[in-house]
């Protein structure tokens, strides 16, 4: 029998020691107070995605979703780019900044979806049909966004796919969940490339369920890379950035959030006097993953503040891609960022 503490979305408060990095707070004083001298010496922007840890988010100069983090890369007079968040956001914003140093504390922080979408297996379903109109989803590599038409974000994929030619063949990459919902949002027939964010899908129907009975005064809002049996229980779908104007435009006091755990630090900040509970996820013998029972990006979770301050101390590791790359794979970004854009 499951306890059924074990099975209800839990209350996080990112913001506590418990679940902080086991350091005292004047370590974590002196190491701010280094990355801060350090991107003063070296004019560069941090900047974060909203699944970094807490302390990551506090230092940052921006904090936002894929959207977001392109437009400030797309548009900072930084000498510097430091980066963290995965490798995918940091060659974005190396693209639009071939001539920037881009730095990403943690090599190996990597995505399991981009890894799913391999540029010689997408170059090889494009040649099956010239007519296909590939729209990738940002969540990918270069070498992806290179033999691409257009790139996409959760939150603005509706738009760049209802502006997509009526003449051509749509082909969505590498997300299907995402993919699919957009095709739900805009009437648009597209073929999926059969991938998937691990974080997002191993949140359950019956976990929505559970957590629907146990608070129906909360708002359940989940993230579109989630599958359909979860977002078809949702008050909200929401890109992480939309999520945060959700909760805080809405009347509602307590919120269910069904995507990485990172975001419920910014949404404490941003919407004071509301509680969000951190949906759980399972495995297949129906038991939690881990202690926290939180859906957590193993790989965004790798950077460090240590290792935040030591990529900008040895300004390393940082990015380097090949020109042809970084040429072929501009203009979909470009279009993607003119495109959300427009009124």
């Amino acid at each position: 029998m499951i306890d059924l503490a074990e099975v209800l979305p839990r209350r996080v408060d990112l913001t506590q020691p418990s679940v902080r990095a086991s350091r005292p707070p004047a370590q974590v004083d002196a190491l701010v107070g280094e990355i801060r001298a350090l991107k003063r010496q070296l004019n560069a922007v941090i900047l974060a995605h909203n699944y970094q840890v807490p302390e990551i988010q506090d230092v940052a100069d921006f904090v936002g979703d894929s959207l977001g983090l392109a437009q400030q890369a797309a548009g900072t007079s930084a000498d510097v780019i430091v980066f963290c968040g995965v490798h995918f956001l940091a060659e974005t914003a190396k693209i639009l900044n071939p001539g920037k140093l881009v730095l990403l504390p943690e090599k190996d922080a990597g995505c399991s979806l981009e890894e799913s979408c391999p540029a010689p297996e997408l170059a090889k379903l494009q040649a099956t049909n010239p007519n296909f109109y590939t729209i990738a989803y940002i969540n990918c590599s270069a070498a992806v966004k290179a033999l691409s038409d257009v790139i996409v974000t959760s939150g603005n994929a509706v738009k760049i796919v209802n502006a997509a030619p009526k003449d051509r063949d749509l082909l969505f990459v590498p997300d299907e969940n995402l993919g699919a919902w957009t095709m739900e949002q805009t009437g648009r027939p597209m073929t999926l490339w059969r991938g998937n964010c691990y974080a997002h899908v191993e949140f359950q129907r019956d976990n929505i369920l559970r957590a629907r009975a146990a608070y129906p005064d909360a708002k359940i809002v989940v993230h579109p890379e989630s599958l359909r049996e979860v977002r078809d229980l949702a008050d909200a779908v929401c890109s992480t950035e939309r999520m945060i104007t959700y909760c805080r435009d809405s009347p509602a006091k307590r919120f269910v959030i069904v995507t990485e755990s990172g975001i419920i630090h910014r949404m404490q900040k941003e919407c004071p006097g509301k509680e969000f509970l951190c949906a759980p996820v399972f495995n297949v013998m129906q038991m939690p993953t881990d202690n926290c029972r939180c859906s957590e990006c193993r790989y965004m979770k790798l950077n460090t503040l240590e290792k935040l301050r030591d990529c900008m101390k040895h300004r390393s590791p940082h990015l380097e891609l090949p020109a042809d790359i970084i040429a072929k794979a501009r203009a979909p970004i470009e279009r993607m960022l003119e495109i959300s854009a427009r009124a």
